[in-house]
């Protein structure tokens, strides 16, 4: 790490060495929970950053001339910013301070400190100059005098002549585990052991295996990049909103020690590694196996070409008497292929009486099972005690089933596991819910954050238990907030980097209370630009549609109705 540099200094010098060291790109949230990713500025010739701390005066002082720069350079093409360095943690003061200096920028929030440390940000109140496009530092220093220089050279396609300069500021203070005294044995093996190797097992849906420190050590500079990114653990969420059960994510300390191990060498320290330890369950089913396995007939899937939906219906013959649904998991035949599964319940009754619009045909029906659904993240649905559903005797399952081709011809034989309560064991409560559909997508090609809003109002008091972003290629973001009846409102959910190839379920800890009158909004955003590593065409416009280059917006939701007794007095 730089020396830190401690002291005023009356004359700012340039110093004799190179700020052109390469970072890394990284992600991260801003005070606003939006999520800012340094590869998707590669189009950029350089974002700027002032370091900020709360309540110092160098950002102070320094916030007011480094907004004059941003106007003097308001059509040239770099985006400016403010580095929280100090792992603040804490938004509301970190949007007292932009309040204060009187700033719109986006303030990012370094929570871990790591990307600091990467940068090696010693002080608040200095300018950090970065390369987008080889995710190195061209400049840093003061605002005054040589930041506009290094600018107009970086403008103009030549090297900072001043690339590094002493500036006086706030001392960022780190907390961070000694690199030296990091464990792999008893620090480092249990947060991949917990977090990683579920799917980076032998067999597993991930590209390589952690069973071993040799393997770690190897593929050390790629866990160290996607973990500074935010793309493992996959999924992961704006961890200021919301209690989430199991939501995936690592803590501050954690990001800490993995990147520190590695910086260090990623060395093990002991004769002993619990990564070869580990042992997984002999089944394909993460919940265990079924008390009933519903097999589709073996699906016909070519090399090449545009497959529509198809819909197969399955009688379930062996289930002779009517049991109650706890959990369910579907377990596709051929992953390369099969891209989403939707399993639908039909009573012996026949269909599943609904009122009109997408939103109540997908509405769930609380005396039906709701089976759990298959896409890039998701495969099973376990219910709470004492919650579920009747599935008949004589009941069907239709599945939609969507294929994409993957170059070589195969056949999918997907499965339905079914968990049941034990035989007389009736549970009290019933799941339901509905889905906010905004089927109305028009993108313009190019855009980067097209904006997109769907909205659905309660008709009685719920407890709102977990919620389901669908998009396609070109999602980007998207939140859920509640708008009560007297006018206030909550963030009850962000995901400020949705990936397609990640759509999970979120389950709140504690269920949200909704009273009757609530509106649930759901604000999305498309990136149809070519910053879009998943966009297959920048190029044209795009709409609604069920094809994957198509696209959707669904927030789909669960609830339980506050009133229970219905069932409860029906059973």
């Amino acid at each position: 790490m730089r020396k830190l540099i401690i002291g005023l200094l009356t004359v700012c010098l340039p110093s004799i060495t190179s700020a052109a060291e390469r970072v890394g790109d990284f992600t991260l949230l801003d005070h606003n929970g939006d999520a800012h990713s340094m590869s998707w500025y590669d189009d950029l010739d350089a974002v700027v950053f002032l370091t900020q701390a709360n309540r110092c005066d160098a950002t102070r002082e320094a916030a007011s001339a480094f907004d004059t720069v941003r106007t003097r350079y308001a059509d040239a093409n770099f985006q400016f910013m403010m580095l929280n360095a100090e792992g603040s943690r804490d938004r509301d003061a970190v949007s007292a301070a932009a309040a204060e200096y009187g700033t719109d920028l986006p303030i990012l929030m370094d929570d871990s400190q790591t990307i600091s440390q990467a940068m090696e940000i010693n002080q608040a109140g200095e300018v950090i100059v970065y390369d987008p496009k080889s995710f190195s530092i061209k400049y840093r220093g003061p605002v005054e005098n040589y930041l506009t220089a290094a600018l107009d050279q970086i403008a103009a396609g030549d090297e900072v002549s001043n690339p590094e300069v002493l500036v006086s500021g706030c001392e960022i203070a780190y907390e961070m585990t000694n690199e030296a005294s990091i464990s792999y044995a008893d620090e480092v093996a249990p947060i991949l052991a917990d977090n990683c190797a579920s799917c980076h097992r032998e067999n597993g849906i991930a590209p390589f295996a952690m069973n071993s420190h040799q393997s770690v050590q190897g593929w050390s500079p790629m866990i160290r990049e996607v973990v500074m990114t935010r793309r493992m653990p996959p999924g992961q969420i704006d961890p200021h909103v919301g209690e989430f059960d199991g939501a995936p994510g690592l803590t501050n300390l954690e990001v800490q020690k993995l990147i520190n191990w590695i910086a260090a060498g990623s060395i093990n320290d002991s004769a002993n590694d619990p990564l070869t330890e580990l042992t997984w369950p002999d089944t394909k089913w993460h919940l265990g196996e079924p008390d009933m396995i519903v097999k589709i007939p073996p699906q016909q899937i070519p090399a090449t070409g545009v497959l529509d939906y198809r819909n197969l219906a399955v009688p379930l013959t062996e289930l002779t008497e009517s049991r109650w649904v706890r959990g369910s998991e579907v377990s596709p035949g051929d992953y390369g292929v099969v891209h989403h599964v939707i399993p639908t319940v039909i009573p012996p009754s026949g269909g599943i009486a609904r009122g009109e619009g997408l939103n109540s045909v997908l509405a769930l029906n609380p005396e039906v099972p709701t089976m759990a659904g298959y896409a890039p993240g998701y495969s099973d649905r376990m219910e709470k005690e004492n919650t579920g559903a009747l599935l008949e005797a004589g009941s069907t399952i239709v599945f939609q089933m969507h294929y994409t081709t993957s170059g070589k011809e195969t056949v999918d034989e997907t499965e339905l596991g079914i968990y049941f309560y034990p035989e007389g064991m009736i549970p009290e409560e019933r799941v339901s819910g509905r889905p906010a559909v905004n089927p109305n997508i028009a993108i313009p090609p190019g855009a980067k954050d097209h904006p997109i809003s769907a909205s659905l109002e309660l008709d009685r008091d719920v407890y709102l238990q977990s919620v389901l972003p669908h998009m396609h290629f070109r999602g980007k973001r998207v939140k859920y907030s509640a708008r009560f009846p007297d006018g206030t409102e909550q963030l009850l959910f962000n995901n400020p980097s949705y990936d397609f190839n990640w759509q999970l379920t979120y389950h709140f800890e504690d269920p949200v209370f909704l009273p009757a009158g609530t509106t649930i909004v759901v604000d999305g955003g498309f990136d149809n630009s070519a910053q879009n590593p998943f966009n297959p065409d920048p190029s044209i416009n795009v709409y609604g549609g069920e094809q994957s280059w198509e696209e959707m917006f669904f927030g789909f939701m669960t609830w339980k109705d506050a009133d229970q007794s219905q069932w409860t007095t029906q059973d």
